[in-house]
This record gives structure tokens, C-alpha cells and sequence, in this order.
């Protein structure tokens, strides 16, 4: 397939202004492939006699091109595109009937049905250049054009679109004519969805999901449209551009991707988020920033469009700060930041430190295959904290003024980062182009580290010692024990403004207990801690008071503990003593995660591996314990979920599936019982007959996941085999039941059993990724990449791979990163 680069975009730009599109979906042709019928109404510029051009397509079978009613050669197709000569200056009308195929991958028009019932539903996924292999189009952000949608649809379905959809009747759907937006942002979901609508100021509002999942959807109806509407409404304080679509729906779709995705007046989100099972607070919360983040992209995306993928970032970092700061405005998830700064922070740091990563606003961008690579931690994680940095130091007030101005400037079209930094120049008289260079230009993490100078009558003084090169505002947090108390709470004495790097030292008066830069987590680099501060530290981080606060530091003793800084076991030690006092479960979700999925199962050495289990165990089973009074469900679910992850021993949790719960609850739900089924087959205490019988219980499509995911943890050389030749050699497993598949495969207890698949993994994955595509190969690459083998012939195995047998570039942009965190795993263990 020929990739799009940015200089045939910018060519094509100049040469057409496309008007209208006029699509027809048919999609009653069976289970395999649908029709597409599109009329694309063109200007070819004047300022050339005669202009070649081309327009994109991935088909099953091109039926037929008409341009200008004169045929179009379907032989000139080759591979996804067709060749327009000939074009004469002035208006043109090109027609295309084609048929296309469904995807069992999640990309283009994604076909699943449902094992729970055996309905059928199709949506699409048109981001990049999948919008190719749904309809005919000049596939780029910046020509714009309206859309006019029609579908046909098996009775018993209802159409869902950008715009209000109407049924004509006989399985005939009508979509409201769109505004000005781009091809990847064009949706379609069809299916017999179950659905609940309502209204908020005069727009009409609505949630979908499969007929399948309404048991688990109604219940949590109230809170989704409640979300909604707040954020609706702030955005609407914020913006001073309304809502720019006719309706809101949000279609909560099987086999996704991604978290969620931004169509105009038609979010998807992947179905995970209707809950069939228990949930904490904190998970509700991630369901919470996901619908304000999408709705953020209405302006920021929707709205104003980046003119080429360059700018990606610019899209998703918003998104992900606006998303984070208006649910903490607006909603009841008033400390969204501690969740951002403990699980996505990480995200962006681990990113931004590998060989793969690139400035937030790159400018080598050549194609959009490269642009596929810069969905990452940097483009959300790092942007949205460059972002809240940016707000810092330029004040919100300004910072709004700017976004608005350029909302005002750009409405309906498209923009770049100089258009941006623009606008919101035009608001401050600060250079914010400069910051922009130093921000959003360069690569890497920078690291403050303080010194604390003792001067006279027992005064000090504090200088930061910076690693990197760009400007921070940070907080300086200076705490004091609490003499009275005999848990000894660490006490905030005062937060001081510092500007790094600094033009003198800051004085701080007597000595504290703790001095902890970047307080508040308004900046973005690692922070490190003198000695005395490290000491309050690991006798007191319980007692600090704010879990932001907290949260900083946990990020720092991760981001110590990965840089060879801070011995894997001291980590584990911190956690044991401080997490059974801990009050806030997205702080303990995320230690808990790092701890045992990095600390325990890459970082110690396999003789290092059975202590860590037991004490990961012991923390998980006084977390229990202490939820004993039934007040605080979500920290008990936590320490089940982990309990369970991190058994060396297979009585308690068997016990615990035999009975169906643990004892003082929870009831064992469908999520439990999996995981626990999942950790017995890792273990070798359960079998084939045992996960028959529970995909029975639950035939769902998560339990056809739970049963791929058992039996390929099943430790015998014959359930290995059946995996991988499912993973590998059949080319008919779905995206989610291939990631299923392949995150029971490799297992720390099983490093003997599957070491014959670690060379074997290259080849397949090289082979598979180039039949199958990005996604799959994403996926291969992510989570079938074997991450347990942290020996140096698995990673000269991989350098090899990357040398000489030229994966796809989501593939080798995978096996990089992993690569590169399998060589950290590597030195944290020689340290």
C-alpha cells in the first residue's frame, strides 16, 4: 500500500478544493464485505491547464469510476490508489462503486457479533487512512469538505452518524448533512444497539451499546449523561465558540482500538468502559476524563483541524489537559491530577526516554505511516504536561484568551503549530514562541536534582542542579515533622514559586524535613531528593498530606528505581511500609501495578522473584484486612485484583473461585473469577475442562477473551503450541482475542517452557505484522513480545530483527521501545 507523504499532501492541496461528499453504504451484501458508492464533488485550481492527481481506496473489488461521466480503467487502481489525469481547471464530479471488506482488526469498517446473542455490528475506525477502506477520498486533514451519508441497514438495525440520522424506511437511513470536516473523522455504527437519549440545551444527547450490555449500561446511564453535561457546560464557559455539531451521541463499541475517538457528534469508545463487573472510583473517573477528553476534540480537532499530522499533538495534548482540568472544574473527580501524575506521567517519561523518542511537535513528519508512531505517551502524557506548564507560567486566563482567539481564527479549517503559538502570543506579552522551542522542540526528560547549602544562624539555602535545557516553574514543598504526633505526619511549612534554572539560591530558612521540588506536579521532569529528604521519605510518605504531593514522590522513586538509582527491593520495601496507609486508590493502583508488574516481574532476578511475590502478597492481604468494615470497596477491589495477580500459591484463590468470593467479600464477578482462573492456569492448577466450564458460565465476548487468555497460559508445551499457531499462523483471530491470547503466553514462571518461542517470535511477528497490518502488528509487538526473557541473547535476537529483516514501521517501532526497556531491565538488575 502506497503511505500518503506530506509532500504529495501539500501538492494535492494546491491543485483541488473538495466540496461535498456523497457516500452510500450498503450493508445488507453479507458478513464479509459491504458496497460503497461515493460522489465526490471537486475543484481543480485554475492557476494549471491540466492537473494529475490521484484519490484513495482500499477495495475488495473496484466496480466501477466514473470522472466527469467519462469511465475510469479499474486496472489503473494500483494498490490504494486510483490516478485522475487530465484534470482541467474548474468544477468535476467523480463517482466510485466499489466493494469494500470488513475488519476483524478494528480498522476501516470493524464486524463483530456478539457471542452472547449472535447479533452483528459494524462501526468505523477511520483514523490515518482507514477512511480507504470504508469510502473512496482525497485522504488528508486539510481538505475538508461536507458529507452526505445514506446507508442501508438489515432490519432490526439502527444507523448511527456525525449528524441526526432518519429511517426512510426499509432498512434506509439518512444522516444530516455534515459541516466542514476531515475524512478521518467521518463515523458510521450500525446495529440493533440498545440505546438511552436524552436532551441538554435543545441538543440532542444519546449513549449506545450492544443490545447484550444493557443490563450493565442503564444502571450507569445517569452518571454518563450527568458527566456529559457538566463538561458540556464548562467547555461552554471556557470556549467562546458554542458546540459546533447538530447532536452528541457516544457509542460504546466492542473490539476498539483505542481508548476512544473523537468523531464529530458520534464519539466511539471501546465497550470496556460499560462495566460488567465491580469497579473502583477511580476507574469510573478514567470513564469520566475519556468522555471530557473527547469532547474537548469537538473544538480542539473537530473544529480547527491540524493541517497535517506534524501536529498531532496538538489534538491530543489539549484534549488530554483540557480533559483532566475540566472534569476537576466541573465534576465530582475533583483530584484528577493524582491519577494523571501517578498513571500517565509514567507513560510520557518511559516514552520520552527511549531511542524512539521525538519532540512533542515534531517537525519529520514525512508520511503517515511515520505519523501512526507518534501516538504515544510524548504526544499526550508529556504535551499535556507541557501544557499545564504553559498555564503555569502564562496564567489561564490568557492562556483561554489565546484558544479562543484561535478557535476564531481557524473555525471549520485547519491549522499548524505556528498558527497556534500564534494566537496565543496575541494574548501575553510573554515569548511564547520561545517557550515553545525549548518545550515542544526537544526531546527528553530533564532531572532536578537540590542542594542544600547551610549558611549562618542555622539558615539554608537552596540551589537546583539542572540536567536538561528547558526553563520550569516549579513549587518548592518544604514539610517539618509533626513532633506532637507520634506517627510523626510531615507538616507543610510553606511552598515557595521558583523559576529553574534560578539566578541565585532561594532561601528557605531552617532546614525541613522534606524539601520536594516540583510540588503540585505542575511541571514536567524527574525530581530527586537530597539525603535528608530522602530519609523523611521512606519513614514518613504516608503522612504527607496531599496524595498529589504523594504522588510526586512515588513518581520519583519509580523513576529512580528505573534508572538504576534506587535498588528494585527498596522500592518494594517503601511500598510495604506506606501503602497500607494509603488513601487514595489511584496512588495505590499505580505502585501496586509498577511494583508488580515492572519491580517483580523484570526488574529482581529470578531468585529475587519469590520474595517479591511474598511480600507484594503480605501488602495486598493487610489492604484486605484493613477494608474488613466494608467502607472502602474500591481499595479492597484493588488489593483482590492484586492478591490475585501476585499468588505463588494456589489455595487461597482457589479457594476463593470455589466459593465464589472472598471471605467478607467481594463476590467473585465475571472479571474475578477470569483473573483468578487466568493466575491457576499460570500455575498449573487448572485445565482445559475448568475453562470450558467457565466460558459456559459466561459466553460473553470478555469470557471468549478470559478463555483465549487461560489456555494460552496453560503451562504444557501442547497449550503453548495451539497458541502461538492461533497467534501466528491463522491469520482469523479478532484484535482483542489475539492481545488476549498473547498476554497468557509468556509468563515469569514459565521462562523454561516457552524459551524455544523467544527466536521463533522475530520471524512470526515480522511475517504476521506485514500480512495483517498496523494493528495487529501493534498488538504482536506490544503484547506478544517476549518481555520475561531479560537475558542478552533476547536482546540480541531483537537488534538483529531490527537490523535485517526490515519490520513495518509499527512493528519496529514496538520492538524498539522494547528493546530498549528489556536493556533498562537489564542494567537495573547489574545495579
Amino acid at each position: 500500500m502506497s503511505v500518503l507523504t506530506r509532500d504529495e499532501a501539500q501538492t494535492r492541496a494546491k491543485l483541488l478544493d473538495v466540496h461535498r461528499y456523497t457516500i452510500a453504504l450498503d450493508l445488507t451484501t453479507g458478513d464479509e464485505t459491504f458496497a460503497s458508492e461515493t460522489v465526490i464533488g471537486f475543484t481543480a485550481r485554475g492557476d494549471r491547464d491540466i492537473t494529475d492527481t490521484f484519490v484513495e481506496l482500499k477495495p475488495a473489488e473496484l466496480r466501477g469510476a466514473t470522472l466527469d461521466g467519462h469511465p475510469l480503467d479499474p486496472e489503473t487502481l494500483h494498490e490504494n490508489r486510483l490516478p485522475l489525469t487530465g484534470l482541467t481547471a474548474g468544477e468535476h464530479e467523480l463517482r466510485i462503486d466499489a466493494v469494500m471488506r470488513y475488519s476483524r482488526t478494528g480498522e476501516g469498517m470493524h464486524r463483530f457479533t456478539d457471542p452472547s446473542d449472535g447479533e452483528s455490528y459494524v462501526y468505523t475506525q477511520l483514523f490515518m487512512d482507514d477512511v480507504q477502506r470504508v469510502f473512496a477520498a482525497f485522504d488528508q486533514p486539510d481538505l475538508k469538505a461536507v458529507f452526505d451519508l445514506s446507508v442501508k441497514a438489515p432490519d432490526g438495525w439502527s444507523v448511527l452518524a456525525n449528524g441526526v440520522t432518519e429511517h426512510l424506511g426499509e432498512g434506509r437511513w439518512r444522516a444530516a448533512t455534515t459541516p466542514l470536516i476531515s475524512t478521518y473523522l467521518v463515523a458510521v455504527a450500525a446495529g440493533p444497539w440498545h440505546s438511552v437519549r436524552t436532551e441538554h440545551r435543545g441538543l440532542p444527547f444519546g449513549i449506545h451499546c450492544r443490545r447484550s450490555l444493557a443490563p450493565y449500561l442503564d444502571p450507569d446511564a445517569d452518571e454518563i449523561f450527568e458527566i456529559t453535561k457538566q463538561c458540556y457546560d464548562r467547555y461552554h464557559e471556557k470556549f467562546e465558540e458554542p458546540y459546533p455539531f447538530d447532536s452528541y451521541d457516544q457509542a460504546f463499541v466492542p473490539e476498539f482500538n483505542a481508548g476512544a475517538m473523537e468523531n464529530p457528534g458520534l464519539v466511539t469508545f471501546r465497550d470496556e468502559f460499560v462495566y460488567r463487573s465491580a469497579v473502583t472510583d477511580t476507574e469510573r473517573q478514567t470513564r469520566a476524563m475519556v468522555i471530557a477528553h473527547e469532547m474537548a476534540h469537538m473544538w480542539f480537532g473537530d473544529l480547527v483541524t491540524l493541517r497535517w499530522w506534524d501536529d498531532i499533538w496538538l489534538n491530543e495534548s489539549f484534549a488530554e489537559y483540557m480533559g483532566y482540568q475540566t472534569l476537576t472544574e466541573a465534576t465530582r473527580f475533583t483530584d484528577t491530577w493524582v491519577d494523571f501524575g501517578v498513571m500517565r506521567k509514567g507513560w510520557g517519561y518511559d516514552a520520552d526516554q527511549r531511542p524512539s523518542t521525538h519532540p512533542v511537535a515534531p517537525e519529520d513528519v514525512p508520511d503517515t505511516a511515520s505519523a501512526l508512531l507518534n501516538f504515544d505517551g510524548i504526544s499526550y502524557a508529556k504535551g499535556a504536561s507541557a501544557l499545564r506548564q504553559l498555564v503555569h507560567w502564562l496564567g489561564e486566563k490568557d492562556f483561554l484568551a489565546g484558544i479562543n482567539t484561535h478557535f476564531a481564527r481557524h473555525r471549520f479549517g485547519n491549522a499548524t503549530l505556528a498558527d497556534f503559538i500564534d494566537s496565543l502570543a496575541s494574548a501575553t506579552e510573554r515569548d511564547v514562541h520561545a517557550w515553545a522551542d525549548a518545550w515542544l522542540r526537544t526531546t527528553g526528560v530533564d532531572t532536578l536534582r537540590p542542594v542544600v547549602t547551610r549558611g549562618e544562624e542555622a539558615t539554608y539555602t537552596l540551589r537546583v542542579e539542572h540536567e536538561g535545557s528547558r526553563p520550569h516553574r516549579i513549587a518548592v514543598g518544604l514539610y517539618d515533622q509533626d513532633v506532637a504526633d507520634e506517627d510523626r505526619h510531615l507538616v507543610l511549612r510553606d511552598r515557595l514559586d521558583l523559576d529553574v534554572p534560578q539566578a541565585e539560591p532561594l532561601p528557605i530558612g531552617k532546614r525541613p524535613a522534606l524539601l520536594l521540588l516540583n510540588d503540585g506536579d505542575l511541571s514536567y521532569a524527574k525530581v530527586r531528593f537530597d539525603t535528608e529528604s530522602f530519609k523523611a521519605v521512606t519513614e514518613s510518605l504516608c503522612g504527607l498530606p496531599s496524595p498529589l504531593t504523594r504522588a510526586v514522590v512515588w513518581n520519583s522513586l519509580r523513576d529512580a528505581v528505573r534508572d538504576g538509582e534506587l535498588p528494585p527491593a527498596a522500592y518494594l520495601e517503601t511500598a510495604r511500609a506506606h501503602l497500607p496507609h494509603e488513601t487514595d486508590l489511584a496512588l495505590v493502583q499505580g505502585v501496586l501495578a509498577f511494583a508488580a508488574g515492572y519491580v517483580a516481574d523484570r526488574y529482581v532476578t529470578p531468585e529475587e522473584r519469590p520474595a517479591a511475590l511474598s511480600l507484594l502478597t503480605s501488602l495486598c492481604r493487610d489492604l484486605i484486612r484493613r477494608t474488613e468494615d466494608g467502607d472502602n470497596p474500591g481499595l479492597r477491589l484493588i488489593a483482590v485484583r492484586h492478591c490475585i495477580n501476585v499468588a505463588a500459591h494456589p489455595d487461597t484463590i482457589a479457594a476463593w473461585l470455589a466459593d465464589g468470593t472472598v471471605p467478607g467479600g467481594p463476590e467473585l464477578d465475571p472479571e474475578l473469577r477470569w483473573r483468578v482462573l487466568a493466575r491457576l492456569a499460570v500455575l498449573g492448577e487448572t485445565d482445559e475442562a475448568a475453562i470450558a466450564a467457565e466460558l459456559e458460565r459466561d459466553p460473553s465476548a470478555s469470557g471468549q477473551e478470559g478463555a483465549a487468555r487461560c489456555r494460552a497460559a496453560l503451562p504444557t508445551e501442547e497449550a503453548k503450541a495451539r497458541a502461538w499457531e492461533a497467534m501466528f499462523t491463522h491469520d482469523d483471530l479478532s484484535n482483542y482475542l489475539f492481545t488476549a491470547t498473547a498476554q497468557g503466553f509468556w509468563q515469569p514462571e514459565q521462562a523454561d517452557l516457552v524459551r524455544q518461542y523467544v527466536p521463533r517470535y522475530y520471524e512470526d511477528a515480522v511475517a504476521l505484522a506485514a500480512r495483517r497490518g498496523p494493528a495487529i502488528a501493534d498488538a504482536a509487538g506490544r503484547w506478544a513480545f517476549p518481555d520475561y526473557a531479560i537475558d542478552e541473547d533476547n536482546l540480541a535476537l531483537g537488534k538483529a530483527c531490527l537490523t535485517d529483516a526490515n519490520p513495518i514501521p509499527s512493528l519496529r517501532r514496538k520492538l524498539t521501545d522494547q528493546l530498549d526497556d528489556l536493556g533498562r531491565a537489564l542494567r537495573v538488575r547489574g545495579a
